[in-house]
């Protein structure tokens, strides 16, 4: 298989080295709207760079797309139009709108598309599916998720970024909708800029809090931050009337006990995401994959993607106007 490899930044590079030992593809060309920096990418991964989007598509089976988002709906649209299997970074699109639109071309193309929520392929998170599926924790009472950043982002990304909930929290409301099975039904959020003013200039916020209910009844309580002075810290605390389970506890993780005789974490740090979430990402295009070879079906779809989003959606909301926002509100 041919794989198209669209952007060569930094998740296109990763994306770019993963793809280049991935089991079915054999051939990777690569393109960015910035050709030396997609000749670099494919010189560090035995790929070929090309500096045209139709000559990239037009030899491929396959197409990967790692570009910014304002440019996903176009791009996955011309993936559509040459009939290749698809696979995108989250999210579909700027604005849940557009995302709407999009998903509805991509379900009408029947063209097999996966969309790119990396924790639905660690391992952790699919045993936590597993046993939330299977009864073994018996009736869930609360999930906690937490996701703090190590540094937060360059000035010139927060204006495009959608804000905290869309850009960063968007993963935990998929996985809050994937381990349980259950669609959000309302949610509670807040926030305030507490170290960074420069979130303020663009009306976000820098740390943030959320409560949410699901339709089965599961609450959930979520805290994102920007900033972890210890490292990237991506959690989710499990309990049930069975068992309690942990996902991201372990030597790596930024946090310490202050309880006499707990050996201090052993280190270092996860440092960013894609170190945390590598085999999560070399999994999931190794599900694309098959996907694309017609051996099996899509385990993230353009569905998954508008539904996640409008929980980001109705989060935001709930920051602004300081209320619970019932999902429903939520048009889409």
């Amino acid at each position: 298989m041919k794989i198209a490899l669209l952007g060569a930044g930094r998740i296109g590079r990763l994306h770019a080295r993963l793809l280049s030992t991935t089991p079915g593809v054999d051939e990777l060309v690569i393109a960015d709207l910035i050709p030396e920096r997609a000749g670099s990418v494919a010189a560090e991964s035995g790929a070929q760079s090309v500096t045209d989007l139709d000559a990239a598509l037009g030899q491929a089976d396959a197409v990967v797309i790692a570009t910014s988002t304002d440019t996903h709906a176009d791009l996955i649209r011309a993936a559509l139009r040459y009939r290749l299997p698809t696979f995108c970074e989250k999210p579909l699109a700027v604005s849940l709108a557009d995302s709407l639109v999009i998903c509805e071309e991509i379900e009408a193309s029947a063209v097999p598309f996966q969309l790119g929520f990396q924790r639905r392929f660690d391992p952790a998170y699919r045993e936590a599916r597993r046993l939330i599926q299977g009864g073994e924790l018996g009736t869930i009472y609360v999930i906690r998720l937490a996701g703090h950043d190590q540094a937060p982002p360059p000035e010139a990304y927060i204006p495009h970024s959608g804000g905290i909930f869309r850009d960063f929290s968007v993963h935990d409301f998929d996985m809050l909708r994937w381990l349980t099975g259950s669609e959000v039904e309302e949610v509670y959020a807040d926030g305030r800029v507490r170290g960074f003013p420069v979130f303020a200039k663009y009306g976000d916020v820098d740390t943030a809090v959320a409560t949410l209910r699901t339709m089965d009844g599961t609450l959930a309580v979520l805290t994102v931050a920007r900033h972890d002075p210890l490292g990237y810290d991506v959690r989710a605390e499990i309990l049930g009337s069975r068992d309690s389970i942990a996902i991201g506890l372990g030597p790596r993780t930024p946090i310490r006990s202050l309880d006499p005789g707990v050996a201090p974490q052993a280190g270092p740090a996860w440092p960013d995401f894609l170190v945390r979430f590598e085999p999560a990402y070399a999994a999931e295009l190794a599900a694309f994959v098959r996907v694309a070879a017609g051996d099996a079906s899509s385990e993230c779809t353009a569905p998954d993607g508008v539904q996640a989003l409008r929980v980001a959606e109705a989060a935001t909301r709930s920051l602004l106007e300081h209320r619970a926002v019932r999902l429903a509100e939520i048009e889409g």
